[in-house]
Formats: structure tokens, sequence, C-alpha cells
């Protein structure tokens, strides 16, 4: 399964020893408003330059307006810039009829397309019509509203084989994140905070320890 971090902030992107290793970074407007970089071009072709820095190899950017002429001067812009620096874009549209201009633009590019906030079957079903990379659910987010997220989980795995690849958002514990592993999730994307929490757990510390002191005990027995 592929492991990306959710954040806009190039100082986070490194994890400690320990995590697994980072396919990439996806944004949306809100990451990069929390990132103090503008919501612009000019903001967004810094993270382009970031990402190249950090050797990543994939950039998710979310375009922030339901627009397809912007859509058309960013990528034209975004493109060859991300191209010089190694890092392959993929581009995040809401996943909302409105911005279905938006998607045929970025689609006439050839550019990946992942559409985020996905929350029902029906939705589902409408990527996979429009030819979307990749759909992402907000785990968190639709448990937190009471919904079965298994179920669409289900659903999204299900279709993977000729359709969007999952990418589930908003993982808030371990036990979801195991269960979204053995669910067949093509990939998921995590806060780094979140992520840096799992690098070691008290369990295996406790048994460290036990280890330890049983090696001294047996040393002291010779």
């Amino acid at each position: 399964m592929k492991f990306y971090l959710d954040s806009a902030n190039a100082h986070q992107w490194a994890l400690p020893a320990g995590c697994p290793p980072v396919q990439g970074v996806t944004t949306n407007p809100t990451l990069v408003l929390q990132a103090g970089l503008p919501v612009s071009l000019p903001g967004y072709l810094k993270l382009v330059a970031q990402a190249g820095n950090a050797h990543l190899p994939e950039l998710m950017l979310q375009l922030p307006r339901p627009d397809g002429r912007e859509a058309a001067q960013w990528l034209e812009v975004l493109l060859p810039a991300a191209l010089q620096v190694g890092v392959r874009l993929t581009i995040k549209l809401p996943c909302h009829p409105a911005w279905q201009p938006v998607l045929q633009e970025v689609r006439a590019w050839d550019v990946p397309t992942l559409l985020t906030g996905l929350s029902n079957p029906v939705q589902l079903l409408w990527a996979r019509a429009q030819g979307a990379r990749y759909v992402a659910p907000y785990v968190g987010r639709l448990q937190a509203d009471g919904r079965d997220v298994w179920a669409l989980i289900e659903a999204c795995v299900a279709i993977q084989a000729d359709g969007p690849q999952l990418l589930a958002a908003s993982i808030k514990s371990a036990d979801v994140l195991s269960r979204l592993i053995a669910s067949g999730a093509h990939a998921v994307t995590v806060r780094p905070e979140f992520a840096a929490s799992l690098a070691t757990d008290p369990l295996t510390l406790a048994a460290m320890a036990q280890f330890d002191q049983d090696v001294e005990k047996s040393l002291q027995s010779v």
C-alpha cells in the first residue's frame, strides 16, 4: 500500500526512522494556507520546487476554483516546473459535478486526477465514469457523521481493478489504518504527526525493556 503525507508544510515531510517510505504529498487549499503559503500559482510553484528538493516522487495539488480556463493556465506553468524537478503531478478536485469542466480540462492535458471528498456510492460510480485515477473518501469525517464507512471502502476496493484507485484520507487511528491495509486499499494519506506517533509503540518499548533486563540477568549469572 502506498503511503502519502497530508501536508503542504515542507518541514513536515521528513518522517522519523520506523515509518514507511513516503510516496508523495497531498495538499488542499486549507493545508496550503496553514503552511503559510498563498493559494495562488506562485504558491503552488513553490510547493513544486520544495517537492523536488525533498526528492518526493509525487505531489497532489488541489486546484482552488472550478474554472476550466484558469486550470489550463495553471497547468501550462505547473507541468513544466514539475517535470524540471522530477516530480509527478496529480491534480485533486472535489468530487462534485460543478468541477466537471475542470476535470475535463485536466484530462485533456493527460494529467492524472484525484476526486476528493467522495462520500457515497453514486459519487464513486460518477468518478469512475469520469476516468478519475484516484478517489479519496474522508474516512474520519464519514465515521464522525455516523456513516457505514466500511461499506464504501469495500465498494472502492472492488472497482480498483478497472476503475479509480482508493486513496483513503482522514485516518485517525492505527486500527483504521490496519483495516484499510487488510481491505486492500491502494493508498492512504495521513497527517505527518500521526505517522510519526506510530513509528514506535509502548508495547514494543516494554518488550525491549524486558529483553534488556533478561540479558543483564543472564550475564550476571554467568
